[in-house]
């Protein structure tokens, strides 16, 4: 009731610029978003420890990405659903990252992994403060499809190995798998049944119904038959002894030449949380018609990896699925997030013992079931479908990461999205605007001599006018006037110009110059008003003689029948 002590509280407690994912609470709403958070605990816990084996962790770092990161975010973040942990992309490209620098799971390999983390949080803050938010537009949902499913097809080739129970293959993709598939005489049948085991049973509960936490079962299953049938003497790989107890807090690998190493991952790091991270955030914002800032999230990422960065774990994310998991369960806000940092505290401080028993195969099979599910066959599809030209750029993304890796894949992916941008905008899709038989404008395509009417023509430029596309615009205006039954009018629409450029106004400048030189009245409509500004800044408005500017086509038409009689 807001008139209650307990609305009271909240009010006072909103006044702070924190607690915007977890306020206001409702009371109807605590006992859901708690059986969320227990939920969410449930399906994550294995989830996490799987992302940890792929960052090269060891695994009880996975489950401290539930705890500091997660409630820092709940805290600072203004998102009511993003959920912030251990993420697959951003484990593969820290494994590539360190790879040869330590030893896996090493102690110097854990402090290198909380400078990686501490970087990517710091590029996000800065990110803020210079207010480079866009940047999460910088990778397209083709591009982003390509890459996740690039790093799908890598994550699960790489437990193949554990799964089978043969020893890993260095190298890229191509190489790991060429040496699993000449190693399979020596398999461990042991491994292979706990494998197939796993899988079995998380795709049973998966197909009974989506609440139950198949890979929690699966995990436990693994870990009471590890240790009744001592599956270790079998020559099963198990996990082994996992600290209990809180992280260690602590500062990571600092120093001058690791961040110049780390810098690379870090960017890429940075460029997929924040990719992930907005657009998930964006969906739920959408969804329940609630606020969301983008540079609020952008400051609780930056928070939750330097969290991790000191509390000895890796570089976490904004996770799509997890954020799928809690609102599956009827969770609607942070709270339900902080809940499961409760309960990751309480495993532990009480739990991890039998996590000892684990056997590396149950947890590569989680991890390889986790990897498919990156694997978006049906998103390539639906590309493939409406977009050949993008399903290109989709699949030549998905193959950078397979062959070159996680770290090029991702560059590769952003330079694949600016490219695909820049290749519209410099063929935009111009026209000549004609009257329908209704009397409706329709544009048809720019060809010499087109005419809207006799004696006049409505050209519109089809995106903003900048350096790399003004000659376009030079070539179709060259085209019109140059071709075709005497012009004495030209109309230029500026409906779809947001922006012109310095180089791009010297172009129109010239454009301009030329048709008045063919005794072509030159006039412009649908003009927004910060592009007008510019024409008069550069000089174009006076180029262009008395009465340039109408705001229509229509009328811009009206006054050409006026003047020339028609």
């Amino acid at each position: 009731m807001p008139g209650s002590r307990w609305g009271r509280q909240q009010g006072w407690l909103r006044t702070l610029p924190v607690m915007r994912g977890v306020l206001p609470i409702e009371r109807s709403r605590v006992s859901a978003d708690v059986l969320a958070g227990i939920t969410l605990a449930a399906l994550g816990i294995p989830e996490v420890l799987g992302y940890a084996k792929i960052a090269g962790m060891p695994v009880v770092t996975g489950l401290y990405t539930l705890l500091l990161p997660l409630a820092v975010f709940a805290i600072l973040g203004s998102s009511r659903h993003l959920v912030v942990g251990a993420d697959s992309a951003t484990a593969a490209i820290l494994a590539a990252a360190l790879t040869g620098l330590a030893v896996a799971g090493s102690e110097r390999y854990v402090r290198l992994a909380g400078l990686a983390a501490l970087l990517a949080g710091g590029m996000l803050v800065l990110a803020r403060l210079a207010r480079l938010g866009f940047l999460a537009n910088f990778l397209s949902r083709t591009v982003l499809v390509g890459f996740l499913t690039g790093v799908g097809i890598q994550v699960a080739a790489g437990q193949l190995p554990d799964m089978l129970g043969v020893a890993a293959v260095g190298g890229q993709t191509p190489a790991r798998l060429s040496g699993t598939v000449r190693a399979l005489p020596d398999m461990n049948l042991a491994d292979v049944a706990v494998s197939i085991g796993v899988i079995l049973v998380v795709l049973v509960a998966r197909r009974a119904t989506q609440r139950i936490p198949g890979p929690l079962i699966a995990v436990i299953i693994a870990i009471s038959v590890s240790w009744a049938a001592d599956l270790a003497s079998r020559g099963v790989t198990i996990v082994g002894p996992v600290p209990r107890g809180l992280p260690d807090l602590g500062a990571p690998a600092l120093g001058w030449r690791n961040a110049a190493v780390l810098l690379g991952a870090a960017a890429s790091m940075f460029v997929v949380i924040l990719a992930q991270s907005a657009a998930t955030s964006r969906a739920y914002a959408v969804k329940y018609e609630e606020e969301f800032s983008e540079g609020t999230d952008m400051v609780g990422l930056g928070a939750a990896n330097v969290a991790a960065a000191f509390s000895g774990t890796f570089v976490v994310n904004g996770s799509p699925t997890k954020a799928q998991m809690v609102d599956s369960a009827g969770g609607r806000s942070q709270l339900a997030q902080l809940t499961t940092a409760a309960v990751v505290l309480i495993v532990l401080l009480l739990l991890t013992g039998p996590l000892a028993y684990l056997p590396a195969a149950a947890l590569a099979a989680v991890v390889f079931l986790i990897a498919a599910e990156l694997i978006d066959i049906s998103g390539m599809r639906r590309i493939l479908a409406t977009r050949r030209d993008e399903f290109a750029v989709a699949l030549l993304t998905t193959i950078a990461v397979v062959v070159l890796g996680v770290e090029y894949g991702i560059v590769l992916a952003v330079v694949a999205s600016i490219i695909d941008h820049l290749r519209h905008s410099y063929n935009p899709r111009s026209g000549v605007l004609v009257k329908s038989p209704a009397g409706h404008w329709r544009p048809i395509p720019v060809a010499p001599g087109a005419r809207t009417e006799e004696g006049l023509v409505v050209y519109r430029f089809g995106t903003s006018l900048y350096y790399a596309n003004a000659s376009r615009l030079l070539d179709d205006v060259t085209a019109l006037v140059g071709h075709g039954g005497p012009l004495r009018w030209m109309v230029f629409d500026c409906a779809a110009i947001g922006d012109v450029d310095y180089t791009a106004s010297a172009v129109l400048a010239r454009v301009v110059e030329q048709v008045r030189k063919r005794h072509i009245r030159f006039v412009v409509t649908t003009v927004l008003g910060p592009v007008r500004e510019q024409f008069d800044r550069y000089g174009i408005s006076a180029a262009l003689g008395p009465s340039p500017y109408f705001d229509t086509p229509g009328e811009a038409l009206e006054a050409f029948h006026a003047v020339e009689g028609d």
